[in-house]
C-alpha cells in the first residue's frame, strides 16, 4: 500500500485478498438477509457495494481517495469468459427446437430495442451514446459481469470516467426490477386467459443433476491447461483483428476461441493430458465460479460512487423506461409468440429475469410461479439455455456493433 498526497493505492496482492474477504462478507450478508435472497442479489454484489459505500463515506469525510490495482481482476475476467466459450455447445440450440429458436430471436431483438431506448434517453439528457448502452443490454440483459467487462473499454475509448459505476448501478437496480416483474406478469396472464396446466405435463424438471463429485488436482490442472490453450488462441485471434484495424476486448475473442474449440474438437479425442476435452466438467465450473465471484467482488468494491450524483435523474429515467417497455414486450410480444398457453406464461416470468436481471433471477421467477400453479417442463428447458451462454454470445456481437 502506498500513500501519495490524498490517494491511498492498494497493490494487486492486497486488492485480490481484500476481494476474497469481500466475497465472504457478501455471502454472510446474503445468508442473513431475506431481502437479498428474495431478489437474488449475488454475494459479491452485496459485499462489494457495502465496501464501495464505505469507501465513498471515507472519501467524503477525509478527502482521501482509496484506489485499487485491478490487474488480477482483469485476468479473472478473461478466465470467466473463456469458460463460457468452452461450455457452449451449438447442439443445444437444436435440442430446444422451435420454442428455443423463437425465444432466442426475441431476446436478441429485445437487446437491440433495449439499447435504442438507452441511447435515445441518454441523448435527451445530452449524454454520450455509450452511457445509453450502459443503461441498455450492457448492464440489464448482460448483468454485472458484462457491465464490468465492457466498462474499461468504454472508459478508455470514450472518456467516460465513471463507466464502471454507471454500469454496476444499472445492473443492480435491474436485478430488483426483474424480480418484481416476472412473477406478477405470469400470474396476470394465467388469470386473464384462464390458463391451466396441460394434463400430459411432465412433473420432473429435466435438468442435469449436479453430482457434487470431488475434483482432484489433475482434473483441476487439466481444466486450467485447456483454458490457457484457449486464451492463447484468443490472443492470437485478437492480434489478427487488430492487424486489420478491428478492435475487440481480449475476453470476447477468448470466448469465441472457446466456442470453436468445444464445437470442433471431437468429444472423445484425448487431449495432451490423455483425457477428453473438459467442456461442462466440474473443474471448469469451479474455475468459472471462482473467477466470477472474485472478479465481481474486486470490481464492485473499487467503484467511486460519488461520481454518480450528477447522473441520478438520467439513470432513473432510463431504468424506469426500460422497466415499462419490458413489461409491455413481455405481455404483447413474448406471450403471443410463445403460444398464449400456460408454458408461455411461465416463459414470460423467466423473460422478466432475462430482460432486466440475470439467470438466477429468471429461474427464481419461474420457480415462484410453478410452485403456485404447476410445473412447466418447456420453460425450464429453454429459458436456462438462452440465459446460459446464448445471451453472452449475442451481446458480445451487439455491443461492439453499436459502439461502432
Amino acid at each position: 500500500m502506498t500513500i501519495s498526497d490524498t490517494i491511498i493505492q492498494l497493490d494487486a496482492f492486497s486488492t485480490f485478498n481484500l476481494g476474497i474477504i469481500v466475497l465472504f462478507a457478501g455471502r454472510r450478508m446474503t445468508l442473513g438477509s431475506r431481502f437479498l435472497r428474495q431478489y437474488s442479489i449475488p454475494e459479491p454484489v452485496s459485499g462489494g457495494l457495502l465496501v464501495s459505500i464505505a469507501v465513498a463515506f471515507s472519501y467524503l469525510l477525509t478527502g482521501y481517495e482509496i484506489t485499487f490495482d485491478l490487474a488480477v481482476r482483469d485476468v479473472l475476467l478473461v478466465y470467466f469468459f473463456t469458460t463460457i466459450g468452452i461450455n457452449a455447445s451449438l447442439k443445444d440450440l437444436l435440442k430446444g427446437g422451435m420454442p428455443l429458436t423463437i425465444l432466442l430471436g426475441l431476446t436478441i431483438g429485445y437487446m437491440v430495442l433495449q439499447n435504442i431506448i438507452g441511447i435515445s434517453i441518454a441523448q435527451l439528457f445530452t449524454l454520450p451514446k455509450p452511457v445509453g448502452l450502459l443503461g441498455g443490454s450492457v448492464s440489464l440483459i448482460g448483468g454485472h459481469g458484462t457491465a464490468i467487462a465492457w466498462a474499461p473499454r468504454i472508459e478508455s475509448d470514450f472518456g467516460i470516467s465513471n463507466a464502471m459505476e454507471i454500469g454496476v448501478a444499472c445492473a443492480t437496480f435491474g436485478l430488483i426490477l426483474a424480480s418484481l416483474m416476472g412473477g406478477p406478469i405470469a400470474s396476470f396472464l394465467i388469470k386473464k386467459h384462464q390458463l391451466t396446466l396441460p394434463t400430459n405435463q411432465e412433473v420432473a424438471i429435466d435438468v442435469e443433476r449436479n453430482t457434487q463429485s470431488s475434483i482432484d488436482a489433475f482434473q483441476f490442472l487439466d481444466a486450467m491447461l485447456a483454458i490457457h490453450i484457449v486464451i492463447v488462441l484468443g490472443y492470437v485471434f485478437n492480434e489478427a483483428l487488430l492487424a486489420i484495424d478491428f478492435q475487440l476486448p481480449l475476453f470476447v475473442t477468448c470466448l469465441f476461441a472457446g466456442i470453436v474449440m468445444t464445437n470442433l474438437v471431437p468429444k472423445n479425442l484425448p487431449t495432451l493430458t490423455g483425457t477428453a476435452w473438459p467442456a461442462r466438467k466440474p473443474a471448469v465450473a469451479l474455475i468459472a465460479d471462482i473467477s466470477l465471484g472474485a472478479f465481481l467482488a474486486m470490481s464492485l468494491m473499487s467503484m467511486q460512487l460519488w461520481t454518480l450524483v450528477e447522473l441520478a435523474w438520467p439513470l432513473l429515467t432510463i431504468l424506469f423506461t426500460q422497466f415499462i417497455v419490458a413489461i409491455l414486450v413481455n405481455i404483447y410480444v413474448v406471450f403471443p409468440l410463445m403460444g398464449k398457453n400456460y408454458d408461455a406464461a411461465v416463459v414470460c416470468a423467466g423473460f422478466g429475469g432475462i430482460s432486466l436481471g440475470s439467470t438466477p433471477t429468471a429461474m427464481a421467477n419461474m420457480s415462484a410461479v410453478t410452485q403456485r400453479y404447476g410445473h412447466s417442463h418447456l420453460a425450464f428447458v429453454i429459458v436456462p439455455l438462452v440465459c446460459a451462454f446464448f445471451i453472452d454470445l449475442a451481446n458480445a456481437m451487439v455491443i461492439p456493433w453499436l459502439l461502432g
